[in-house]
């Protein structure tokens, strides 16, 4: 089982308090060389610091921006490579997977099918709505924004699923209640923070209901699977696809993609529409595919712990 895959006498529940901070403070050493940025470009055009995020998104080069907060998961990944590896003494295998090796095969099947559900309703809307977008392509910025994106945007959406779908999941699975609480919690966290991002200040607390239904989606369809390999793909297409197609004044991503959506967000479209109808139709693929079967057990009942040592 999936979530017992840290279940180890020595591993005990600080271990995770202190993993986490260990990560934290990795993400914000990450974030030195951003500030350092704005810093210097203030300094030499004597002009004031950004006073928040949005204004802090489009101050730098938006490629430039990208890759430094990008810059900030790499060094949060390598320190929670170390956490699991060395503090908590688990291979990383066990925070991805229960299966004897990583299933690319469910993490490219996910990552296909939401890009494409992305793309094709992203052109639908382009050709439906002309006027609400603006075609912003530019071949050489977008040319960079392709390979910082494939190349950091993978790492920072695998590590959110690791920590909250793997790591967390199985730290709060520790406390031997049933599997609903972990996915409850790990879920709530997970939304919770995404609390700075720009789409909260443009729309209000109602997008935590996205949030954080994003996130039960993707706990129970790591709880259901026993692994997080269909999260990871999923993310990743999210993310990646979105980075590349569409920005908009208020998303948390600002980058040079080839249309910039000009409409103002709508809750029913924006928050209700995935967690009430696409993410269930998604469940019901994956669960087809993969013939999932005794939801009660995994996703509430008891976690029992293990009378033997996990490697």
């Amino acid at each position: 089982m999936f979530i017992k895959q840290a279940f180890k006498p020595e591993n005990k529940y600080w271990k995770y308090l202190v993993g986490s901070v260990i990560v934290f403070l990795a993400s914000v050493i990450g974030q030195i060389p951003l500030m350092i940025a704005v810093f210097a470009k203030s300094v030499k055009e004597g002009e004031s610091m950004p006073v928040d995020q949005s204004e802090l998104l489009r101050y730098l080069d938006l490629n430039l921006t990208l890759l430094l907060i990008l810059l900030s998961f790499t060094f949060a990944f390598i320190a929670f490579y170390f956490v699991v590896k060395n503090f908590h003494g688990q291979k990383f295998r066990t925070v991805i997977t229960a299966r004897p090796r990583v299933d690319w095969k469910r993490i490219f099947f996910a990552f296909f099918l939401w890009g494409t559900f992305l793309t094709v309703t992203t052109a639908y809307e382009y050709y439906s709505k002309p006027d609400t977008f603006e075609v912003q392509f530019n071949l050489s910025k977008f040319a960079i924004l392709f390979i910082i994106a494939i190349v950091f945007i993978p790492i920072q959406t695998t590590l959110e699923e690791l920590i909250f779908r793997g790591y967390l999941m199985q730290g709060f699975g520790r406390l031997g209640l049933t599997k609903w609480f972990p996915l409850v919690m790990t879920s709530v966290i997970f939304g919770v923070m995404h609390l700075s991002n720009p789409e909260v200040g443009k729309m209000g607390m109602v997008i935590m209901v996205y949030y954080i239904g994003t996130g039960l989606f993707l706990g129970v369809i790591t709880l259901m699977d026993e692994g997080t390999e269909l999260a990871l793909g999923f993310h990743a297409a999210n993310n990646l696809i979105t980075a590349l197609l569409v920005t908009s004044e208020w998303s948390a991503f600002q980058t040079h993609s080839v249309l910039k959506s000009l409409s103002e967000p709508e809750v029913g479209y924006t928050v209700l529409l995935p967690v009430v109808v696409i993410f269930p139709i998604l469940l019901f693929i994956f669960s087809m595919k993969y013939k999932w079967r005794n939801w009660k057990e995994k996703l509430t009942g008891k976690v029992v712990l293990p009378t033997h040592e996990i490697y």
